[in-house]
């Protein structure tokens, strides 16, 4: 019996009811009645729940009393091999999915019938997409990213609308004093935010030299036309000019939010968790402190002002990128409620700031840290440290911090070693040409869909990870012509562990998909030192394989370099899509425009030349991401819960269900490895989380207890989705990811799906 069939059977068992029952509702859903107002939301029409992207709706109908009477209401399977990261959103009883090789499906949201298909949007941006609809009702579209081009479609017939833009796109390549031609990709992977008649967009151009600025730009939702760009690394005459080398704005890239957009839509602030500057480890290019590089940004979502910031890292060394909502809620001090916005980072720490005038709630002190041993590299001597609320994650990492289990002994022993010869200072250690610990590493702290809030209460919730990173910086890499030599039995091994590993994300084809990157040649683009560090560390959307053996690696490394030469590989058919059963598709590939992707910038990660004038560095250093989760003890993940009222912690729990690799060396409590998952919370007093573990975890908000578990046909890695609609609360979790373990779990296509969870009829009707 198929996974998914046996995952239904157990979850019918455990809750008593049967899960299979069909609802009793209209076949066609109703296309009426406004979205539900910011007071009380209750559904679901916005990436992140709403313009506030804080994860929280007013629903009680799911309670602590009946939760454990919660089943699967209904399921659509996605049919493909793609691990989706994609948050659904709801819109009267409509539900917006990603699946069927990337297509945008329409679904009846009471019992995940199709309602139509627009199939064929490979490049689209991965994790949402924007509804918006005229005040009339009359206009009602979604909009979205494909292939750095904005795009809309009819929301209620899934068609482009090509009077949007120009020819039915626009191209977001250009205003951003780059070459068009040279980039090929800016497009965030999640979807911005809409407000008014705007959708603002942050950008994801690379992590390479020379990449694009990250310019935050809204456009008019009608027409496509820019109404107005706020210049993340500033230009002359420009707040923020003089923390950057003269001209910095024509080389320097980065500095942009592929995180999520927050929203105040009473006061009209938009509020910008903003990444980087790039190169993200080296910045001989870039002396001083670079605003408004990893800083929080609250502008006037009208006109894109200014209205304040915060820089969170000076000069930033350690791609320490704000990516996690702001979160808005309301607290109690000294008598008086306070309006505050709060940004989880990946430096471990809750930065907590009056959301109108950007004043620290709590003192933020600026503390001396260690300088850089780099030659002409200047890291910025203080760094800002808030004095409460205290940390959600570790930032220090000692020997007595190697992990106890998963390592073998020879293992514990070779880390045992390097860190004791590694340059570990502390938080904030700049990155050397020996090896540099980093704790939070760059995937450490919080990331994109951890974080949520109860936004009356002052309580914020942060799903934390305890990983970090060591960095080791060298020149210019060499660039070898092509792969390595190695013969049909060693690439064939290396791609059965392609397939296992790497194929629902880079494509049976290897060419990749979303915000996922082709790896066409990317032992020729790269190098194999790079790559070798790139699989074993991880990078950003991407976990480490540090768990593979030397043979094992090289086999991969083999594949990489020859993948033309493997039998294996799983392909599907010629393009690597997988064959899907007929549906009602009323279009295919978006706009004809958007489907033109430039050749690309030159260089691979070294990136095209200076331009001319510009002093140029006398080296360009890189590292890997150095990505290393399983070397620290646990937990390797937690749930945590501030109470901002306070300052202080109301409770913490490991994040998702014991390593079993731990547990069966006796381990307890240890959480998931790189648990980057959504979660949601509830007037109901219930917090949610679909985990990588393929579990669904319910927690009492209050306490932290978890109240009840619930098994996926997958893991899970996007934002779950919440709504009410016929008077019945559902929960909609995206299952499509491999699970984690001892072994890669790889799941079918029959077993990938989007699962509804709802109380059965008869206690809904009571």
């Amino acid at each position: 019996m198929r996974r998914l069939k046996a995952v239904l059977v157990a979850l019918a068992m455990f809750s008593a009811v049967d899960s299979a029952q069909e609802p009793r509702r209209p076949a066609t859903p109703k296309l009426g009645g406004p979205v539900a107002s910011e007071g009380g939301r209750t559904t679901w029409s916005d990436f992140g729940g709403g313009p506030d992207n804080a994860r929280y709706l007013t629903l009680e109908q799911i309670n602590r009393s009946n939760v454990d009477q919660l089943a699967v209401a209904w399921t659509y399977p996605t049919r493909d091999n793609i691990s989706y990261v994609f948050n659904p959103i709801v819109v009267d009883n409509v539900m917006y999915v990603l699946a069927r090789n990337n297509s945008l499906v329409a679904l009846d949201a009471s019992t995940g019938k199709e309602i139509w298909i627009h199939e064929d949007l490979w490049g689209i941006a991965p994790r949402g997409v924007n509804y918006w609809e005229s005040k009339d009702r009359s206009d009602r579209r979604l909009l979205f990213q494909r292939n750095s081009y904005l795009q809309a479609i009819d929301a209620r017939t899934g068609k482009s609308i090509l009077t949007f833009g120009e020819d039915g796109v626009v191209n977001l390549r250009e205003g951003l004093g780059r070459d068009p031609a040279t980039l090929v990709k800016v497009q965030s992977s999640t979807p911005g935010k809409i407000f008014e008649n705007l959708i603002i967009l942050g950008s994801a151009a690379g992590e390479h030299y020379m990449a694009a600025p990250g310019d935050v730009r809204a456009f008019d939702v009608v027409t496509g036309r820019l109404v107005w760009q706020f210049h993340t690394v500033p230009h002359p005459g420009e707040f923020g000019y003089e923390t950057w080398p003269k001209d910095a704005w024509k080389y320097i890239g980065g500095v942009n939010t592929w995180g999520e957009i927050t929203i105040d839509p009473a006061r009209g602030i938009a509020y910008f968790p903003l990444g980087s500057p790039t190169y993200d480890f080296y910045g001989a290019d870039r002396h001083g402190s670079n605003l408004f590089g990893t800083s929080l940004l609250a502008l006037n979502a009208r006109t894109g002002k200014r209205l304040w910031h915060f820089q969170m890292v000076h000069h930033d060394l350690w791609d320490y990128d704000n990516t996690a909502a702001p979160q808005l809620t309301t607290i109690r001090r000294n008598g008086k409620s306070i309006d505050v916005v709060a940004q989880a980072g990946k430096t471990g720490f809750l930065y907590v700031f009056n959301r109108v005038t950007g004043e620290p709630i709590w003192p933020i002190e600026e503390r001396r840290f260690p300088s850089s041993d780099m030659r002409g590299e200047q890291a910025w001597p203080t760094q800002p440290i808030p004095t409460a609320p205290p940390p959600f994650v570790r930032q220090s990492l000692s020997l007595d911090d190697i992990n106890p289990y998963i390592l073998t002994v020879k293992q514990r022993e070779q880390w045992h070693t390097r860190l004791a010869n590694a340059r570990n200072l502390g938080l904030f250690t700049p990155p050397s040409v020996k090896d540099t610990v980093s704790i939070p590493g760059a995937q450490g702290g919080a990331n994109w869909g951890t974080t949520a809030a109860d936004p009356a209460r002052g309580v914020v919730y942060v799903m934390g990870i305890n990983v970090p990173s060591i960095y080791k910086l060298s020149a210019d890499a060499p660039r070898p012509a092509g792969g390595r030599r190695a013969g049909p039995a060693e690439i064939a091994a290396g791609g059965a562990i392609y397939e296992q590993r790497c194929q629902t994300c880079h494509g049976a084809n290897l060419t990749g998909s979303g915000s996922y990157p082709s790896l066409v040649d990317i032992t020729t683009r790269l190098g194999e030192e790079l790559l070798r560090g790139a699989i074993t560390g991880g990078g950003p959307g991407m976990a480490p394989n540090d768990d593979l053996s030397e043979q094992q690696l090289t086999a991969l490394l083999a594949f990489l370099g020859n993948p033309t030469a493997s039998a294996a590989g799983g392909r599907n058919n010629e393009d690597g899509k997988t064959e899907l059963p007929p549906g009602p598709v009323v279009a295919s590939g978006g706009a004809p425009a958007g489907r033109v992707v430039p050749a690309g910038r030159p260089g691979g990660m070294v990136g095209p030349s200076y331009p001319p004038g510009i002093p140029v560095p006398e080296v360009r250093m890189y590292t890997a991401y150095g990505m290393n989760g399983t070397i620290v003890k646990p937990p390797y993940s937690t749930l945590t819960a501030y109470d901002l009222n306070t300052g202080t912690i109301k409770w913490q729990v490991p994040a998702g269900g014991d390593d079993e690799r731990a547990v069966a060396e006796g381990a307890k409590n240890t959480g998931y490895i790189l648990q980057r998952t959504g979660i949601i919370t509830t007037s109901a007093g219930l917090l949610f989380h679909a985990g990588g573990d393929s579990t669904l975890r319910i927690y009492d908000a209050e306490t932290g207890q978890v109240l009840r578990t619930a098994p996926l046909p997958a893991g899970s890695r996007g934002i779950p989705a919440m709504y009410e609609v016929h008077g019945r609360q559902f929960l909609v979790v995206n299952a499509t990811r491999a699970g984690a373990g001892a072994v890669v779990r790889t799941p079918s296509p029959s077993d990938r799906a989007y699962v509804a969870f709802a109380l059965p009829e008869q206690v809904t009707s009571k």
